[in-house]
């Protein structure tokens, strides 16, 4: 089948860890990275982002973010690989 039946797959990383300091991204541990998931589209991701961001809110070094996954797979947003 080549046609996509459904909404458009849009991937979503939600990660996070604790930083050096407040003004950079720069990770005190990379092998303590929190990966949240991957997740099907902005909407689901920003609401495990925002339950993660609100459960560690007394540790100010610690961030998550949303990374735009499908920006990275297809930078010409044409749906093709390469």
């Amino acid at each position: 089948m080549s046609e996509q039946e459904g909404p458009q797959q849009l991937l979503h990383l939600v990660f996070g860890g604790e930083l050096e300091d407040l003004e950079h991204t720069d990770f005190r541990n990379l092998e303590e990275l929190d990966i949240v998931g991957i997740f099907p589209n902005y909407e689901t991701a920003q609401r495990a982002w925002k339950a993660k961001a609100q459960s560690t809110v007394d540790n100010a070094h610690m961030r998550y973010f949303i990374v735009h996954m499908h920006k990275l797979l297809d930078p010409d947003g044409d749906g093709k690989f390469g």
